[in-house]
């Protein structure tokens, strides 16, 4: 490897950075990174023509050469280092192979890419973008393997084997509202309702859809396994202008019909009253609180409290607390057989 030289060009640089408009670090970055393929494939290129070809300034492409100018791979001695040289009018740029490199997906790369890219599929309708991409990462990565394309490929629950996946995915992509035969656990009873749907959506390994109710005059979250019948109706699906989605990351966005769960937390877990939306705390003098919650599926207070391992426990209600015990005793006797 040779070593690195270069001129400053300072004063021009320093007369030309005041009238240039601010750029991000992310610009300036990904200009950088094109740049250096680019000079490698046009050595002696004047620096007019490569200011012309990257949309800035001739001091403006300097400033880059002088950050390139201290550039290379670990190590960054003299032979590391990116040798830029522009003095004369002309860029000649050397020992950048291996940042000039196409860059290439690892197999965990590849394999988490392809696992959000299929989730983002299954859950869209109309993802043909997604599915594009999904295919040019598959023969990427098969490609950089030896291996032949579309290897990579995840199994994931895309909701389709429940029977009204189908009719709920169809009626959302032809904007028709839908009538669905709705299980309500802490009721235990079926509702029907009619239902303008706004997204469909996998969250913690469990499938909703989304949509303002028109029974309840108010945006609904609907457990796909708790629903019975679905069949699109010949009616505009369109939600109100005024029906807004509930925060994908928090669906503890309480709603009227919601069930109220209470918790005691100790001061470690005393976290969640503040993360959480909240009907009432109480808080005790060692730090501790009980906070009482709406939420829309039980299921995820039974994970928040497992994941919370002891330091929160549920109160109310009975039937909750029943099904928090029942978990955690078939957790320990499942962890207990593995040992």
């Amino acid at each position: 490897m040779t070593g690195s030289s270069g001129t400053t060009g300072a004063s021009t640089t320093g007369r030309s950075a005041a009238r240039r408009p601010p750029e991000t670090a992310t610009q300036r970055l990904g200009r950088l990174l094109d740049m250096v393929p680019w000079l490698l494939q046009h050595r002696g290129v004047p620096i007019a023509d490569a200011a012309r070809e990257f949309g800035v300034d001739e001091a403006q492409v300097v400033e880059d050469l002088e950050l390139l100018f201290v550039c290379g791979t670990p190590g960054y001695g003299h032979s590391e280092l990116i040798d830029a040289q522009w003095d004369s009018g002309h860029i000649y740029l050397d020992n950048a192979d291996d940042i000039a490199a196409p860059m290439r997906l690892t197999r965990d790369e590849a394999v988490t890419l392809t696992a959000g890219l299929q989730a983002l599929g299954s859950t869209l309708v109309g993802s043909d973008v997604a599915e594009r991409t999904l295919e040019k990462i598959r023969v990427a990565a098969a490609a950089g393997a030896g291996e032949p394309a579309g290897r990579i490929d995840l199994d994931l629950d895309d909701g389709s084997q429940h029977p009204a996946m189908a009719t709920l995915k169809d009626a959302f992509a032809r904007g028709r509202r839908v009538h669905l035969r709705y299980y309500v656990a802490t009721r235990d009873e079926s509702t029907e309702r009619d239902v303008d749907i706004m997204r469909i959506l996998n969250l913690d390994s469990q499938w909703y859809v989304e949509g303002y109710c028109h029974r309840a005059a108010d945006v609904r979250l609907f457990r796909l396994d708790r629903i019975e019948d679905a069949s699109a109706l010949d009616v505009d699906g369109t939600p109100p202008a005024g029906a807004r989605p509930r925060d994908l990351d928090d669906v503890f966005v309480p709603g009227e019909n919601d069930l109220t769960v209470v918790i005691e937390a100790s001061r470690w877990a005393a976290w969640i009253a503040d993360y959480y939306p909240n009907e009432g705390v109480e808080r005790g003098p060692d730090g501790s609180l009980r906070v009482t919650l709406k939420v829309a599926d039980p299921a995820l207070v039974r994970r928040l409290v497992l994941r919370l391992g002891g330091e929160a426990r549920v109160v109310e209600p009975p039937e909750l607390v029943a099904a928090v015990a029942d978990e955690t005793r078939s957790a320990l006797a499942a962890y207990a057989d593995g040992s």
